[in-house]
């Protein structure tokens, strides 16, 4: 038996989770002016210049030329943006007089969300350049790769005695892959 005091109700259901309106736009800039462009729409929505809504803009490194920005906005609202904005030049369209399906699905930019680790693309043997630290603008050949730690041990090239030195990936610069030197 399911008895219930009186007044009492039963418990309310869940709220089923709200699906996202949000679109992704990428938007066309100046070479090497995507850190600005997305520095002015911030400014622009942070100082009220605009009632445009951004959620958030992404700059992505391997992307370059673009900015991508996420908004529940339609598409002629985020063409207004663009001409407010120095450097951004138009919202891409992914195919003639396709509107509003101008917009990217997230599943499109997430790998542009996932930091790649620093040390990707470097190997052992590999001949790097010290760019920080003590042994700055020193070469070296990488000889093990902590991926885990994004370290890097090398050996100097010019040091009479081998001693492995342990850097950040970040403080070196590839010279030669390894590859190449086959």
């Amino acid at each position: 038996m399911n008895e219930q005091t009186p007044g009492a109700q039963a418990p309310a259901p869940a709220p089923a989770p709200e699906l996202s309106n949000n679109r992704i736009f990428a938007i066309k800039t100046t070479s090497k002016q995507e850190r600005t462009v997305a520095d002015s729409i911030k400014k622009a929505i942070d100082s009220k210049a605009t009632d445009i809504n951004v959620v958030a803009v992404i700059v992505p490194n391997e992307l370059k030329g673009y900015v991508l920005i996420e908004t529940p906005e339609k598409l002629n609202r985020i063409e207004q943006l663009v001409e407010k904005i120095p450097h951004a030049r138009a919202v891409v369209r992914k195919g003639k007089d396709e509107g509003e399906k101008s917009s990217m699905l997230l599943a499109e930019v997430a790998h542009f969300l996932v930091p790649k680790p620093v040390v990707s693309g470097i190997e052992e043997g590999t001949i790097v350049e010290l760019i920080a630290g003590p042994f700055k603008g020193e070469k070296a050949v990488v000889k093990r790769v902590d991926a885990a730690k994004e370290e890097i041990t090398v050996e100097l090239y010019e040091s009479v005695v081998p001693i492995p030195i342990t850097v950040r990936g970040d403080h070196v610069r590839v010279v030669e892959k390894y590859s190449d030197q086959k």
